[in-house]
């Protein structure tokens, strides 16, 4: 007998699989959070196994298509979600404005994000400035970078990367769905779309180099307060 058909056996005991299919259905619409597998399996008491939850995940992807939402896999779990084209009408219902991010922000969470770990002197010299402080901490206590540990180096500073957090906001699975590095534009428009700039966007240059050797000028951008969500 194979898995799927010893899930079905065990699962045809109290439901069949229509039946187990609503009731995931009922509670990915419910919770607030991504559901992982482990969640999924409890519902049905172990009764049903991982590759059985992902065809049953897979129909309702399918059963989902055309419509204005759609179940998608994030770093976390899996969660029903809008949309892109459904934002500009949702965000009728709530005309408050997100909080708006720097050009700088959103240039040192990409250099952490494409090029992770890297510490905060890494960031200062790709950027080719003097990275503020407080810009870092509103990133962390944003959620979406973490100290993931030390440099054996003088002093040893600090390593940055991102979180799952991170990943969950951006409606990704893991980094490799990040945009390209040979694509700036698309990368600065997935981040835009998430976090608001204060000035007119502009290209990441996640690869600029300094291009003297004088010392970095200082960043004067000061990140703006976390009050709101951005989803």
């Amino acid at each position: 007998m194979s898995r799927r058909e010893g899930d079905i056996s065990g699962i045809c005991l109290t439901m069949n699989l229509a039946d187990a299919k609503r009731v995931l259905e009922t509670a990915l619409i419910c919770t607030q959070q991504p559901m992982p597998v482990r969640d999924m399996r409890a519902l049905f008491a172990d009764e049903l196994g991982a590759d059985t939850l992902k065809t049953l995940l897979e129909e309702l992807h399918d059963d989902w298509a055309g419509k204005g939402v759609e179940l998608v896999q994030v770093a976390t779990g899996w969660r029903f979600q809008s949309r892109p084209e459904m934002r500009e009408f949702l965000d009728r219902l709530h005309p408050e404005k997100p909080p708006r991010y720097t050009r700088a922000t959103l240039e040192t969470l990409a250099i952490i994000a494409y090029r992770q770990p890297v510490t905060r002197g890494d960031m200062e010299d790709i950027r080719g400035v003097t990275i503020n402080s407080l810009l870092i901490k509103q990133l962390e206590d944003r959620g979406w970078v973490e100290v993931i540990g030390h440099r054996e180096a003088p002093g040893r500073p600090a390593l940055y990367a991102t979180t799952r957090q991170f990943l969950d906001d951006l409606g990704l699975a893991s980094l490799d769905q990040l945009p390209m590095l040979d694509a700036p534009a698309q990368a600065s428009q997935a981040f835009e779309s998430l976090m608001p700039l204060d000035a007119e966007p502009a290209e990441l240059q996640v690869e600029m180099p300094l291009t003297t050797d004088a010392e970095p000028a200082a960043d004067t951008d000061t990140p703006p307060p976390l009050d709101g969500n951005l989803l």
